[in-house]
Protein backbone atom coordinates (compact mmCIF):
# COMPACT_ATOMS: atom_id res chain seq x y z
CA UNK A 1 0.00 0.00 0.00
CA UNK A 2 1.12 3.70 -0.45
CA UNK A 3 2.50 6.13 1.79
CA UNK A 4 -0.28 8.48 3.45
CA UNK A 5 -0.51 11.58 1.63
CA UNK A 6 -3.31 14.15 2.55
CA UNK A 7 -4.21 16.14 -0.38
CA UNK A 8 -4.84 19.36 1.17
CA UNK A 9 -1.41 19.16 2.40
CA UNK A 10 -0.88 22.82 0.52
CA UNK A 11 -3.89 24.10 1.75
CA UNK A 12 -2.99 23.11 5.32
CA UNK A 13 0.26 24.45 4.98
CA UNK A 14 -1.20 27.94 3.99
CA UNK A 15 -3.55 28.16 6.82
CA UNK A 16 -0.55 27.35 9.28
CA UNK A 17 1.59 30.17 7.77
CA UNK A 18 -1.71 32.53 8.08
CA UNK A 19 -2.67 31.62 11.02
CA UNK A 20 1.12 32.32 12.71
CA UNK A 21 1.07 35.59 10.47
CA UNK A 22 -2.25 36.66 12.23
CA UNK A 23 -1.00 35.24 16.11
CA UNK A 24 2.02 38.31 14.92
CA UNK A 25 0.08 40.74 13.96
CA UNK A 26 -1.73 40.00 17.37
CA UNK A 27 0.89 39.80 19.21
CA UNK A 28 1.92 42.92 17.90
CA UNK A 29 -0.78 45.24 18.61
CA UNK A 30 -1.35 43.67 22.17
CA UNK A 31 2.42 44.99 23.03
CA UNK A 32 1.37 48.01 21.07
CA UNK A 33 -1.05 48.07 23.89
CA UNK A 34 0.97 47.73 26.50
CA UNK A 35 3.20 50.68 25.52
CA UNK A 36 0.34 53.10 25.67
CA UNK A 37 -0.09 51.53 29.06
CA UNK A 38 3.12 52.09 29.98
CA UNK A 39 3.39 55.37 28.53
CA UNK A 40 -0.01 57.15 30.32
CA UNK A 41 1.67 55.42 33.93
CA UNK A 42 4.62 57.16 33.35
CA UNK A 43 2.82 60.89 32.25
CA UNK A 44 0.96 60.29 35.01
CA UNK A 45 3.56 59.40 37.81
CA UNK A 46 5.66 62.45 36.17
CA UNK A 47 2.57 64.75 36.92
CA UNK A 48 2.56 63.48 40.44
CA UNK A 49 6.17 63.87 41.45
CA UNK A 50 5.94 67.38 39.72
CA UNK A 51 2.84 68.25 42.13
CA UNK A 52 5.04 66.51 45.23
CA UNK A 53 7.79 68.51 44.52
CA UNK A 54 6.13 71.45 44.15
CA UNK A 55 4.10 71.30 47.70
CA UNK A 56 7.69 70.73 49.17
CA UNK A 57 8.98 74.41 48.04
CA UNK A 58 9.43 77.29 50.48
CA UNK A 59 8.26 80.00 48.51
CA UNK A 60 6.26 79.88 45.09
CA UNK A 61 5.29 82.34 43.03
CA UNK A 62 3.39 83.21 40.73
CA UNK A 63 5.14 82.38 37.60
CA UNK A 64 5.72 79.04 39.54
CA UNK A 65 2.14 78.40 39.68
CA UNK A 66 1.22 79.47 35.92
CA UNK A 67 4.33 77.14 34.81
CA UNK A 68 2.68 74.64 37.01
CA UNK A 69 -0.97 75.21 36.06
CA UNK A 70 0.84 75.10 32.16
CA UNK A 71 2.33 71.53 33.05
CA UNK A 72 -0.96 70.10 34.46
CA UNK A 73 -2.75 71.36 30.94
CA UNK A 74 0.08 69.66 29.42
CA UNK A 75 -0.24 66.30 31.12
CA UNK A 76 -4.28 66.12 30.94
CA UNK A 77 -3.91 66.37 27.04
CA UNK A 78 -0.88 63.91 26.91
CA UNK A 79 -3.16 61.80 28.61
CA UNK A 80 -6.19 62.56 26.60
CA UNK A 81 -4.30 61.55 22.99
CA UNK A 82 -2.56 58.93 24.60
CA UNK A 83 -6.51 57.47 25.66
CA UNK A 84 -7.64 57.92 22.15
CA UNK A 85 -4.55 56.11 20.99
CA UNK A 86 -5.67 53.47 23.36
CA UNK A 87 -9.08 53.15 22.77
CA UNK A 88 -7.75 52.58 18.72
CA UNK A 89 -5.35 50.09 20.09
CA UNK A 90 -8.03 47.96 21.63
CA UNK A 91 -9.98 47.92 18.92
CA UNK A 92 -6.91 46.87 16.83
CA UNK A 93 -6.94 44.15 19.38
CA UNK A 94 -9.62 42.63 19.22
CA UNK A 95 -10.28 42.91 16.04
CA UNK A 96 -6.66 41.17 15.20
CA UNK A 97 -8.57 38.46 17.52
CA UNK A 98 -11.44 37.87 15.68
CA UNK A 99 -9.28 37.29 12.57
CA UNK A 100 -6.52 35.37 14.38
CA UNK A 101 -9.29 32.87 16.07
CA UNK A 102 -10.93 32.57 12.53
CA UNK A 103 -7.46 31.33 11.07
CA UNK A 104 -7.28 28.90 13.88
CA UNK A 105 -10.99 27.88 13.02
CA UNK A 106 -9.98 27.40 9.64
CA UNK A 107 -6.45 25.62 10.35
CA UNK A 108 -7.96 23.14 12.84
CA UNK A 109 -11.06 22.24 9.85
CA UNK A 110 -8.13 21.17 8.15
CA UNK A 111 -6.42 19.58 10.82
CA UNK A 112 -8.96 17.16 11.97
CA UNK A 113 -9.75 16.05 8.33
CA UNK A 114 -6.42 15.01 8.10
CA UNK A 115 -6.49 13.48 10.86
CA UNK A 116 -9.83 11.54 9.98
CA UNK A 117 -8.08 11.04 6.41
CA UNK A 118 -4.85 9.17 7.81
CA UNK A 119 -7.26 7.42 10.47
CA UNK A 120 -9.49 6.02 7.91
CA UNK A 121 -5.75 5.19 5.82
CA UNK A 122 -4.20 3.37 8.60
CA UNK A 123 -7.48 1.58 8.92
CA UNK A 124 -7.17 0.47 5.22
CA UNK A 125 -3.77 -0.36 5.79
CA UNK A 126 -4.44 -2.83 8.74
CA UNK A 127 -7.34 -4.69 6.68
CA UNK A 128 -4.67 -5.15 3.58
CA UNK A 129 -1.70 -6.18 5.67
CA UNK A 130 -4.03 -9.08 7.11
CA UNK A 131 -5.30 -10.08 4.39
CA UNK A 132 -1.73 -10.43 2.74
CA UNK A 133 -0.82 -11.97 6.09
CA UNK A 134 -4.22 -14.56 5.49
CA UNK A 135 -3.26 -15.29 2.14
CA UNK A 136 0.44 -16.06 2.76
CA UNK A 137 -0.54 -18.25 5.76
CA UNK A 138 -3.05 -19.96 3.56
CA UNK A 139 -1.20 -20.51 1.02
CA UNK A 140 1.73 -22.43 3.19
CA UNK A 141 -0.74 -24.19 4.88
CA UNK A 142 -1.98 -25.53 1.38
CA UNK A 143 1.43 -26.43 0.53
Amino acid sequence: MNAFRFPLQKALDLRRTQLELEEARYKQYTAELAALDRLRAEVEASGIRVEVEVRTWDRIGGSDLAALHRYRLRVKNEEARIAEQRIAAARNVTDQQEKMMEARRRCRLLERLKDRRLTEWRSAHEKELETVAAESYLAQWSR
